[in-house]
């Protein structure tokens, strides 16, 4: 009797040798091919593009197979966003067929918390080592599951720092030699190993944390299991899911891939037993938020504690507005910011402020980004500033080359340096210092460049920032001066603004 054999072919036909015909693929099974979630070409090396680049033996690729078949199974490769930061995880990104999101080291779960609370309809997964994971990124990890944030994360746990050397890790075993421990990991002066399974265990929130390991066939078939059951969790949005998964890594520990499996399998099960170690759906009391319209929200901001301000919604003329504020540390710098995006908020807009500061209080360099948009922002990030307020000279000649072509330049002094050039944008002196001591304090110097901004931009309406300004300075007589510095710069504008204004555009828009 002629035995039938099975075997496993990617392509249409498979390519012999002269002495040998080709064989039809339609005469065979495939039994095994690459994942479409795969890119069909690895670009992270000019030579073989169609291998993945991991060490011999490492766990990684495996991993990845593991979890491009789930998100293949579950169809979901249209609806994941894959999280990496540093180390060998970070390449994860040119070989998923996926949305890809690059991050700091350890910052992943911080991350994946953003993008699925800004897309609640995909699913994000965090991919980390355990040099990012349980080193650097303890708090984000931790926190993230104390939340009950709805990721998965996928834990790679070779017990070292791969990327970088070989150092210690926190999960380095007791004995386990490494570049920063030539005599073995020793308790008594580096400590235990860290077992996240289950300090994240002693967690409320987590729905499903789970312990695999790459030891051999048996235990990669439960590691496929508990990656899908993950995904399941996440597609279902039952809340945070975390799989630990014991893996190899050959060139760093200094063996060849059978006896780093086989390493894996006896000394690493027994420091970190495989387990499942929560499988629940947690009973996260819900917070219900209020649906409403953007007038009755603009009434609610305008109203805050009882008081009875009145906001009128402001014709905004402009898709987005990015704004850069800089000056010395006490300027009021990074106040003006947050002003300027609390009255955005009561104004209907996306906003975002993200500050800059040394460590000085007082005269340390000090600056903030301002976004006001129509739209979702992607970044509050400003690189190139539509408009800069300058409250010193420094910080004028460090930001102004970053404003875009035609943008504005308000700048708190009386007249500019001799020797500034600004081509193409245009740049306004504004003695508010000298304006607002006249007032009363110089304080408000930030608040007179605000009343400049507003009147020079029309980005945001007066009457906005009277109500912010009422609600916001308790002081009495403080507040007067801030009402008196706001007209003062709204009317400087009108009243003097371009008579020195240098480079003359045709406008803000």
């Amino acid at each position: 009797m002629e035995a039938k054999s099975t075997i496993s072919v990617d392509e249409a036909e498979i390519q012999t040798d002269a002495s040998t015909p080709a064989v039809n693929a339609g005469e065979y099974e495939v039994i095994h091919s690459k994942s479409p979630v795969f890119y069909d070409l690895y670009t992270r090396k000019t030579e073989l593009q169609h291998q993945t680049h991991y060490c011999p033996g490492c766990g990684h690729g495996v991993v990845h197979k593991l979890i491009a078949e789930a998100i293949e199974e579950l169809g979901l490769q249209d609806k994941t966003i894959i999280v990496s930061p540093v180390g060998c995880s970070v390449f994860a990104y040119y070989y998923f067929d996926v949305g890809n999101v690059q991050v700091a080291h350890g910052r992943a779960p911080a991350a994946a918390t953003g993008l699925k609370r800004a897309c609640p309809d995909k699913v994000v997964i965090s991919y980390q080592g355990d040099g990012d994971l349980a080193a650097i990124g303890t708090a984000e990890i931790i926190h993230a599951a104390n939340r009950g944030e709805k990721i998965a994360v996928f834990f790679v746990n070779n017990a070292i720092y791969g990327m970088t050397g070989g150092q210690m890790a926190p999960t380095t075993l007791v004995g386990q030699k490494s570049t920063t421990s030539p005599f073995g990991r020793r308790p008594g002066n580096e400590g235990f190993p860290i077992h996240m399974a289950e300090l994240l265990a002693a967690l409320e929130a987590p729905a499903y944390i789970e312990r695999v390991a790459l030891s051999d066939n048996k235990n990669i078939m439960k590691a496929r299991r508990a990656i899908r059951k993950a995904l399941e969790i996440q597609k279902n949005g039952s809340g945070f899911s975390f799989v630990e998964i014991l893996s190899p890594c050959p060139t760093i520990w200094g063996k060849d891939p059978v006896e780093a499996r086989r390493w894996v399998l006896e000394k690493m099960i027994p420091a970190f037993p495989l387990n499942v170690f929560r499988d629940r759906v947690p009973e996260i009391p819900s917070m219900e938020v209020p649906q409403r319209s953007v007038e009755e929200v603009l009434e609610l901001a305008a109203k805050p504690e009882g008081q009875n301000a009145s906001v009128q919604k402001h014709a905004h003329h402009f898709k987005d507005v990015k704004i850069k504020i800089a000056g010395f540390g006490g300027q009021g710098v990074l106040l003006l910011g947050q002003l300027l995006i609390e009255m955005g908020m009561r104004e209907g807009l996306e906003v975002s402020w993200l500050p800059s500061y040394g460590p000085e209080m007082r005269s340390g360099s000090a600056h903030c980004h301002v976004c006001l948009s129509k739209e979702r922002i992607g970044s509050p990030l400003v690189s190139r500033p539509d408009v800069l307020v300058a409250m010193n000279e420094f910080s004028l000649r460090k930001f102004a080359p970053e404003v875009v072509s035609g943008g504005l330049v308000l700048y708190n002094s009386e007249s500019l340096p001799p020797d500034f050039v600004a081509p193409g944008i245009q740049v306004i002196p504004i003695p508010a210092a000298e304006m607002a001591d006249r007032l009363g304090s110089t304080k408000a110097a930030n608040i007179v460049m605000m009343g400049a901004l507003l009147e020079e931009t029309e980005c945001l309406d007066a009457r906005t920032a009277l109500s912010v300004l009422e609600d916001k300075v308790k002081k009495v007589d403080l507040l007067e001066v801030d009402r008196q510095a706001l007209a003062a710069g709204r009317l400087f504008i009108d009243n003097n603004a371009h008579v020195g204004a240098v480079s003359q555009p045709d406008g803000f828009a």
